[in-house]
């Protein structure tokens, strides 16, 4: 329902609203559909590079793979040995593959092959995912793995960075790794977090970094209004999305639906990465500004609803 709400049940049986959705459809049959050339790095618990629905999108470093897969040598001079499909910054090893179900799910929000015969359709049929993870299997993570994501994610020319995670209060490291990531052009959008909280009154990082490149993001049911759990801020938090009962991709090649303000992210970053490779010459304050000035004005997203 996030991607079309003709106002069909969801998994649950909640009557939807109709055209409570993202909009996407009318952009694919303009053809208007992503492409291959648009770096999202998923800074999660990493990918299913197998999956079906998935392996299409899966971003590549060239350099490194092939005959150079596996031969122990630095061949981009990135700072990462092997580093076929991103990096695992929890082991600190080449092997991004989701060992959790989160970070695939976000991935086929963004990305899922479209037109394809199997499973869902992400907002970008085509697009490169590039695998990051620093979430552990049970879904933990250290702020020093999330900086070294987020820096690699710049040094291999990311252009948008989908973070569906939360905790922990302000930290200058972080604030210097996105700010890095603002000034060579990197939009950073983030989950405004699970806590029916008010976040202009108390923060959620990273989504409340006072930087102008991040993109905080709510939660919405199929009614379109505000999921009971989602964080909110009249001010710090920037636009809403479908977030309860969405379905998508998980490991071992199934699909699954899940909630939370970590499904909202992606779709909003996957209209991102949409809009950005329609309008290639847009700066990033203009990406930013069209996100969030041409988003439909939805009722009660200022304050938590049942």
């Amino acid at each position: 329902w996030g991607l079309f709400n003709s106002g069909q049940r969801d998994s649950s049986g909640v009557e939807g609203r109709e055209g409570a959705d993202l909009h996407v459809l009318p952009l694919w049959y303009r053809g208007i559909r992503g492409s291959k050339k648009m770096l999202v790095a998923v800074i999660d618990t990493g990918i299913d590079w197998n999956h079906p629905d998935l392996k299409d999108n899966l971003f590549t470093n060239f350099q490194e793979s092939g005959a150079a897969a596996r031969d122990k040598k630095d061949n981009d001079h990135n700072g990462f040995v092997d580093d076929v499909h991103g990096w695992n910054f929890v082991n600190n090893t080449p092997n991004s593959q989701d060992d959790q179900n989160h970070g695939t799910h976000c991935a086929g929000t963004i990305g899922a092959s479209g037109n394809n015969g199997i499973g869902v359709a992400g907002v970008n049929w085509e697009v490169s995912l590039l695998p990051l993870k620093f979430l552990d299997s049970k879904g933990r993570g250290k702020l020093s793995d999330a900086v070294n994501a987020i820096n690699y994610a710049r040094k291999m020319e990311a252009k948008i960075m989908s973070n569906s995670w939360s905790g922990g209060g302000f930290s200058s490291t972080m604030y210097n790794a996105i700010s890095a990531a603002e000034r060579e052009g990197i939009l950073f959008v983030a989950a405004a977090g699970n806590d029916s909280n008010d976040n202009d009154e108390e923060a959620t990082f990273p989504a409340s970094m006072p930087l102008g490149n991040v993109v905080a993001v709510a939660a919405t049911a199929n009614r379109d209004h505000l999921a009971g759990f989602s964080n909110w801020g009249a001010a710090g938090v920037h636009v809403a999305a479908p977030g309860v009962r969405i379905a998508s991709t998980v490991r071992d090649g199934q699909y699954a639906v899940m909630s939370g303000t970590s499904m909202a992210t992606p779709h909003v970053a996957g209209a991102a990465a949409l809009l950005w490779n329609a309008h290639p010459s847009w700066s990033l304050s203009t990406l930013k500004e069209r996100l969030i000035g041409t988003s439909q004005q939805g009722v009660n997203l200022r304050r938590r609803v049942a």
